[in-house]
């Protein structure tokens, strides 16, 4: 299917009809946590799915600026199940800085090693307090993109408490050597 933002697009427009700016502010506040997308990436996309019949698009204009509302297609919809339904990669793939410099970490001192850490755990919080201020927002999401939220607060939930034990376990080492 296309390329990494193919999916994200026609998802999206099975959800309701959308500009590629609302489709960027979609992601901005939700799938980026875990999928990044680009307006470089999102607009191209757009205008190949539209030559492809996967997508429509209609012009829509609002206050005098151009603006085109895309809608998936029948084509687009069989796409966007053929894709959810394909075996694809069953395996986690996970690009995360903060894990290799920890990995990484015995290269410095102890005490600043630790402070990556602490850097981690904070970053864990951070996250935390942003997805829990997602969930407090009024209304009703879909089953399944709820679904991802919840994984998203019990993850950074789980790294937060981790790091806590993690660094109580390290530092424990450096009083007792």
């Amino acid at each position: 299917m296309g390329n990494a933002v193919t999916p994200v697009i026609l998802g999206l427009l099975s959800m309701s009809p959308r500009s590629g700016y609302e489709i960027k502010a979609v992601v901005d506040r939700s799938i980026r946590f875990f999928w990044a997308a680009s307006y470089g990436q999102i607009y191209p996309e757009l205008r190949r799915l539209e030559r492809a019949g996967l997508i429509e698009g209609e012009d829509a204009p609002t206050g005098g600026r151009a603006r085109t509302v895309y809608r998936l297609t029948a084509a687009g919809r069989d796409e966007l199940e053929a894709w959810l339904l394909s075996p694809g990669e069953l395996a986690v793939e996970l690009r995360d800085e903060s894990l290799l410099r920890l990995f990484l970490a015995d290269a410095l001192p102890h005490e600043q090693a630790l402070l990556l850490l602490e850097g981690r755990r904070r970053g864990h919080e951070q996250f935390l307090e942003l997805l829990r201020a997602i969930d407090a927002r009024p209304g009703e999401d879909p089953p399944f993109v709820d679904l991802v939220l919840r994984w998203g607060i019990a993850f950074n939930e789980w790294g937060a408490q981790w790091c806590t034990e993690q660094l109580e376990r390290l530092s424990a080492t450096t009083t007792a050597a």
